[in-house]
């Protein structure tokens, strides 16, 4: 496994996104047990860093559904967790008739804190998440909302989700020199629309995690290589999967790239962490640039 730097930490360069297996597209997921052996094997595969939230769940009074999930794979697993990171997000709200809002506000949010600490099982957590843009507020005091959330010890390191490059400058600003330590948005050759964001990222040395790096739950991922067929072709040529070639492109678009997978099944993340170590050439990285509309040079 090869590493990168996510703020404070040394983590995996592929991280798990932990989302599938308490909500997805498909409505469909695994038995508890079942959900706990994926992170299991998510671990043994070398991956160092977990993203949840408190949002992932199947339903309205399950909140904290993946959050549960994690604190108790990392409990049960037989290896070393000194070094694993755990992020997880706050921010958006669930109603009884399945709907969500948003809420930035320091009270939600020191509520919202408070429930996932209890829900991991950790006295702070290692990088806290504000989700999504709530827009009845300035996005300036969420940010600030957070930094005294991060003064008061509950968090160690802040990032922020589906972000503009505008809302990216703005948490800079408020959390000060070196605060902000990551943008999490979807990016994926369906989805390449935040490459300004990642770019932007990477001149400031803020990690950029690809959500839903290969298309998402519900097919996406596994079809990736149908919708995008150079990913295939390459993926032949190395006799691995085109999953694994939309992993290794995405990981050398810059040192600060992330990408979280999504996995129901161990087999899934075990396919992902190979990525690490798939090298392709600048022809090929062209080639997949060129497929998903990014013209760059490698």
């Amino acid at each position: 496994m090869k590493y990168r730097t996510l703020g404070p930490y040394t983590v995996s360069a592929i991280g798990l996104g932990a989302m599938p297996v308490s909500m997805n597209r498909d409505g469909v997921f695994p038995e508890r047990d079942a959900a706990i052996e994926m992170v299991h094997a998510a671990l043994e595969a070398g991956v160092t860093f977990i993203d949840t939230a408190d949002i992932y769940a199947p339903d309205h009074e399950e909140m904290g559904h993946n959050e549960l999930i994690v604190r108790d794979a990392l409990a049960s697993w037989g290896g070393n967790t000194d070094d694993i990171v755990v992020a997880t997000k706050g921010g958006i709200t669930r109603r009884e008739d399945g709907s969500k809002g948003r809420d930035g506000s320091l009270e939600y949010l020191r509520s919202a804190v408070e429930k996932s600490l209890r829900n991991l099982g950790v006295d702070t957590i290692d990088l806290y998440q504000y989700h999504r843009p709530d827009r009845w507020m300035v996005y300036g005091d969420i940010m600030q909302n957070l930094k005294t959330l991060r003064d008061e010890g509950k968090v160690r390191a802040v990032g922020i989700s589906n972000a503009s490059v505008e809302e990216i400058e703005i948490a800079q600003q408020v959390l000060g020199d070196g605060g902000l330590v990551s943008v999490q948005n979807e990016f994926s050759p369906k989805h390449p629309g935040s490459f300004d964001e990642l770019t932007y990222c990477g001149e400031q040395g803020v990690a950029f995690l690809p959500w839903s790096p290969l298309g998402g739950t519900g097919g996406g991922a596994r079809d990736v290589g149908e919708r995008f067929a150079v990913f295939a072709d390459i993926a032949r040529g190395h006799d691995m999967s085109p999953q694994q070639v939309v992993l290794a492109w995405e990981l050398s678009l810059g040192d600060h790239v992330i990408p979280i997978p999504g996995a129901r099944r161990p087999q899934s993340i075990t396919d992902s962490a190979k990525a690490a170590d798939l090298a392709l050439t600048a022809d090929e990285l062209s080639r997949c640039s060129a497929a998903v509309g990014l013209h760059m040079e490698q």
